[in-house]
């Protein structure tokens, strides 16, 4: 099953870009799934599976990297192909 997630980092601190730019740049490393960055939110597309570990791993990452950080996901089942 396919599905997109839209992904929003907020760092809870004054230097908020970095980390925002760190977890793109891990995510876009991944070639089993689509990644769109825009100024609101990424966009990741791919197989359920694949997208939930890769959400998995890469924000236990940066919760380990930062000490308050909050993640807003939205995920739709079955996305219209573009």
């Amino acid at each position: 099953m396919c599905v997109a997630v839209d992904i929003s980092l907020y760092p809870l601190d004054a230097d908020f870009i970095p980390p925002i730019k760190d977890v793109i740049d891990r995510l876009n490393a991944y070639e089993s799934i689509d990644v769109v960055t825009n100024p609101m939110a990424t966009q990741l597309r791919g197989e359920y599976d694949e997208v939930m570990d890769v959400l998995k791993q890469e924000i236990g990452t940066t919760f380990e990297q930062i000490p308050k950080a909050v993640f807003a996901i939205k995920i739709l089942n079955n996305p219209v192909a573009e």
